[in-house]
């Protein structure tokens, strides 16, 4: 069989009922091409290499997973990416759909990868901290909207799917779960470019107790800031709010 690796931050789904709800998921959109985060003991993976037509990447860092993968399930040989997610090149050259159990220590880390190829990346589906999943699909003047649910949002329509039990997982971890999945936009945000959005996100929520007037004076002109939306906190600014103040930057 294999080990679990605490370094690596498993926690394996074992409920098969949750394995083929998100994979039921999955198929509500229509996909050619599909990378697989983390397939570890394949909870996900059996269902997907049922799905008939479709070319699957599975991308894996563990040496005894691979090894695993690859004998218990012969036809994934060639499919395996034999490296962290977070260093790997993208793995199609045309659109593609992006599903994993993320490992909780990067999950975050793995949605801004996702976003390096947003051009190509046609739909997410990921299992996350439950904390992370809701961050990510909050609205303005929420205490955990911040930048990753800001940064999302500018290109991605965010789904809460539903939560997972901590029993599903072996070990359980010691935090709930929650399943979401991220559409592209039908009609982009407008902003100056993707980096002065990053820039006036980042450095907004960097002191967050802070008027925005505060937080963001080093960026703009003083002209600027005397409009009324810089009396406000960074929580209380919508998506298109920031992606506006792009075009107002220094």
């Amino acid at each position: 069989m294999y080990t679990l690796k605490k370094s690596l931050g498993q926690h394996f789904l074992k409920d098969e009922n949750i394995s083929r709800k998100i994979v039921q998921t999955l198929l509500e959109k229509p996909f050619v091409r599909l990378v697989e985060v983390g397939p570890g003991g394949a909870a996900l993976t059996k269902y997907l290499l049922e799905v008939p037509g479709i070319d699957l990447k599975c991308v894996e860092i563990d040496d005894e997973k691979v090894q695993w993968l690859e004998k218990t399930y012969p036809v994934l040989k060639g499919k395996i990416i034999h490296e962290s997610f977070l260093d790997i090149n993208q793995p199609f050259d045309a659109p593609f759909t992006v599903i994993g159990n993320f490992p909780y220590n990067i999950s975050s880390q793995i949605l801004f990868k996702v976003l390096e190829w947003k051009q190509d990346v046609e739909c997410v589906i990921g299992m996350f901290q439950k904390e992370v999943a809701q961050r990510i699909a909050s609205a303005p003047g929420s205490k955990v909207y911040g930048v990753t649910s800001v940064l999302m949002q500018g290109f991605y329509t965010v789904e809460y799917l539903f939560e997972v039990d901590e029993n599903s997982f072996t070990p359980p971890p010691k935090v709930k779960s929650a399943v979401i999945r991220l559409v592209p936009l039908t009609e982009p945000v407008a902003m100056k470019s993707q980096r002065s959005f990053f820039v006036v996100v980042k450095t907004a929520f960097s002191q967050r107790r802070k008027t925005l007037r505060n937080a963001v004076k080093a960026l703009f002109d003083a002209e600027i800031l005397s409009d009324p939306i810089f009396d406000k906190r960074a929580e209380q600014l919508s998506v298109a709010d920031f992606a506006a103040l792009t075009f107002k930057l220094k």
